[in-house]
C-alpha cells in the first residue's frame, strides 16, 4: 500500500534517537570545571581582598578628614581612636571632645562616626600618636594633628594583609599618612621601610 506525501511528512522518524550526555563526558567537563575553578578562585580572592583594603584606606582617611573638619568647625579638640581603645584594626571612632579630657567618653562626647572591624586577614599599625597601647590621632582647634601635650606632630598608619610574605604583602599595604599641616594621603609604600611613602605613591 502505497502512501501520501503528507502521510510520510507527519510520520515520527524511528531512526531518530535522543542521547545525553555519556559519563566518560560528564567526567571530563567535571574535570575541566574544576580545574578553571581552581585557577580562577584565588584571582578572584585576590582582586575582593585588594578592594577592601583600598576601601579600608579610604575610610580611615575619609574619619581623619572628618576629624580634622569638626575641630575647626568647633573650635575644639577632635580624635580618631580605635573603638576598642588599643587596635585599629577592631575598627575606629571619630569624636569630638567636648568635655576635654582628651580621652573618648561616649556618655559626654560627640561621635561623629564609627567603622567597624576590618576583616581578618587585615593588620593596622601606627607610629607616633597612632601607635603604643592607646593609640590616637588628635587634630586642635585650628585644625593641626597634635599630641595630648598640644605638640605638633605627624605620623601614619598602616594596612596590609596579613595572610601574605615578603613582596606580595608589600603591594597589598596601604599607608595613610598625615603630615604636620594636617594634609592627610593614601599610598603604597615601596618597601617595608618606606614609611612616608616617599618612593611610591597612589
Amino acid at each position: 500500500m502505497r502512501t501520501s506525501p503528507r502521510e510520510r511528512r507527519c510520520r515520527p522518524l524511528a531512526s531518530a534517537v535522543l542521547r545525553g550526555f555519556t559519563l566518560v563526558e560528564l567526567m571530563v567537563t567535571l574535570a575541566v570545571v574544576v580545574v578553571l575553578l581552581r585557577i580562577c578562585v584565588p584571582g578572584f580572592r585576590s582582586i575582593q581582598r585588594n578592594s577592601e583594603l583600598t576601601s579600608a584606606a579610604n575610610g580611615l582617611l575619609a574619619s581623619i578628614n572628618a576629624a580634622r573638619t569638626e575641630a575647626m568647625k568647633r573650635n575644639l579638640r577632635a580624635a580618631v581612636v580605635p573603638a576598642d581603645g588599643s587596635s585599629w584594626a577592631g575598627g575606629w571612632v571619630v569624636y569630638v571632645d567636648i568635655d576635654g579630657s582628651d580621652g573618648f567618653n561616649a556618655a559626654k562626647d560627640l561621635v561623629v562616626s564609627t567603622q567597624p572591624a576590618l576583616a581578618s586577614y587585615f593588620s593596622m599599625s601606627g607610629n607616633n600618636t597612632a601607635a603604643g597601647r592607646s593609640p590616637y590621632i588628635l587634630f586642635n582647634g585650628s585644625g593641626y594633628p597634635v599630641t595630648k601635650d598640644s605638640a605638633p606632630t605627624s605620623l601614619s598608619v598602616a594596612i596590609a594583609r596579613n595572610d601574605l610574605a615578603d613582596d606580595p604583602s608589600r603591594e597589598q599595604t596601604r599607608r595613610v599618612v598625615l603630615s604636620k599641616t594636617g594634609r592627610v594621603r593614601v599610598c603604597k609604600p615601596a618597601s617595608s621601610s618606606d614609611s612616608g611613602c616617599s618612593s611610591a605613591s597612589n
